[in-house]
């Protein structure tokens, strides 16, 4: 990665590690996911068409609150089908950096360790294929990092008012360098000497504004969390990506991302009033006509969170920021594929209420009798539903190539609450501010990081106890059966919280590998 290691350094920073990712996915993958994609409408269909009959309505309020959710779910069964369809190898230009072209690599830090930071800037410093010039941009103001910025012989950039979080922090850098192109890594993101080469050839199209690669989490078997959270960057870094920028619909994603300086310049640089703010950059960006592609090559390796908490703060930021974007999205003047694309990943953030409504059915109708569906047996929902939810779930699987696990899917579920908090928040227009993800994980237990999702667990434990000791029959049994399934599902993703943290070393784990082989 530019810089001379050791395998005994893999255990200091697992950034220096080789990497374990393929991106990019065979043809077979390609074509099993494209039939998944046609056997999936057809149950879709079945299970829809079964389902919103009118006599199908038990009571009323439950019922609407059932269908709403699973169309809410169906709409991005679609949309998921719709970018992993152009999930198909694309033809990348002739690879080759240019020593003559400038680029200003942007590294903003706040209060990151700093030998995470100083790993990034010595990688920084050393990339070949253009001519850097790499500035470390402290809002956390201290002297350690100047002195550090300044042994590797990068600049290092302070300024007075820390308004505007990272987004300010890299728009006042703007304002100071003036390289044509612009590459912005996180500071625990290590870049490698392929990022040029395979980067910069892109902007030989002089319509592409920026060129987005994936985040890799190289720390991802350290521990529990990580793996789950790795599992879900890789579903999305994999076929979700790779379609998007199938379709011209990438959006930048802060870091391991190069801009085109003119096409910063044009949309007045970095929006400093979102916590999200390259989301929202990515739509002024594609507003204004400006292209995106994405690469699907690992080109950075960076940490990903390692605890609960962690990974709380981190799905709270973007959840947040990315639905204060809707009414953004809903008003660009975008072409239809654009804006529907960006209005799937946004409103991604509000499946925890889809959740929350499927882990309430059986509570209500075990406690009060009360239910959605009516003039149906339990074996008929099962018949239609059970084929269209497994096969949704098997094109998941496919269409990432094994990458997504059962453990990132539980995870998921029980972050429902994040989601829920975010919207309400929203509604609320309540303030959020940027908070930085923590770079390394705790060494304590952190159950109030899934405080939420215990209060649910112990509605569904009270659910399940009841039904058993009112009634065996099969309707009460079918309730009892999917609130046990959801405890299952929520105890798996909630575990990490409840566990003592056990660190995995990178040469722990390739110890291990090497004895089971």
């Amino acid at each position: 990665m530019g810089i001379r290691v050791s395998p005994e350094d893999f255990d200091a920073d697992p950034r220096l590690a080789p990497v374990r990712w393929e991106p990019c996915p065979g043809r077979g993958v390609v074509r099993r996911a494209r039939l998944l994609v046609v056997v999936n409408l057809a149950l879709a269909i079945w299970y829809f068409g079964w389902l919103v009959r009118p006599e199908r309505i038990g009571s009323p309020a439950l019922f609407a609150l059932l269908v709403l959710a699973e169309m809410f779910n169906m709409v991005h069964a679609l949309g998921f089908w719709w970018t992993v369809s152009h999930d198909r190898p694309s033809e990348p230009p002739e690879r080759g950096g240019d020593p003559s072209v400038d680029v200003d690599v942007l590294i903003p830090v706040y209060n990151e360790p700093l030998d995470i930071v100083e790993l990034t800037i010595a990688a920084a410093t050393k990339l070949p294929g253009a001519k850097v010039r790499v500035s470390v941009l402290d809002d956390g103001r201290r002297k350690a990092l100047a002195a550090l910025a300044v042994r590797y012989g990068a600049a290092y950039v302070r300024r007075g008012v820390n308004t505007g979080a990272k987004a300010g922090n890299l728009n006042h850098a703007l304002a100071r360098t003036q390289a044509p192109f612009v590459l912005v890594l996180d500071c625990d993101h290590m870049p490698g000497p392929s990022l040029f080469p395979v980067m910069l050839p892109y902007f030989h199209d002089p319509g592409v504004g920026f060129v987005q690669a994936p985040q890799y989490y190289a720390n991802a078997h350290s521990s529990a969390v990580a793996r789950a959270a790795w599992a879900q960057q890789a579903l999305f870094f994999g076929p979700i990506a790779r379609g998007k920028g199938r379709m011209g619909a990438m959006f930048c994603c802060g870091t391991n991302v190069i801009f085109r300086r003119s096409a910063l310049d044009e949309v007045g640089g970095f929006p400093e009033d979102s916590i999200t703010e390259d989301f929202e950059l990515s739509v002024a960006l594609h507003e204004r006509g400006w292209r995106s592609v994405y690469v699907s090559e690992v080109v950075a390796r960076g940490l990903g969170p390692e605890d609960m908490a962690s990974y709380v703060s981190q799905q709270r930021r973007w959840a947040r920021g990315c639905l204060s974007t809707l009414p953004r999205v809903v008003r660009a003047r975008l072409p239809w594929k654009l804006r529907a694309q960006y209005l799937l990943s946004a409103t991604y953030f509000l499946s925890g209420w889809t959740v929350l409504v499927y882990m309430t059915l059986p509570v209500v109708r075990i406690l009060t009798g009360a239910q959605p569906l009516a003039g149906a047996s339990s074996d008929q929902f099962l018949l239609h539903f059970a084929p269209y939810f497994s096969a949704a779930l098997l094109m998941v699987a496919t269409a990432g190539a094994g990458s997504y696990t059962y453990s990132a899917f539980c995870l998921a579920v029980a972050s429902f609450w994040i989601h829920v908090c975010a919207s309400l928040s929203m509604l609320r227009r309540g303030s959020a501010r940027f908070v930085v993800t923590p770079k390394r994980g705790g060494d304590r237990r952190q159950p109030r990081a899934v405080g939420p999702a215990l209060f649910v667990m112990a509605l569904l434990g009270v659910a399940v106890v009841v039904g058993l000791l009112h009634a065996w029959t099969p309707a009460t049994l079918n309730n009892v059966s999917f609130a046990a399934l959801h405890l299952l599902v929520l105890g798996n993703g909630v575990t990490p919280a409840l566990r003592k943290p056990v660190r995995v070393t990178t040469r722990a784990r390739a110890s291990a590998e090497r004895e089971a082989a």
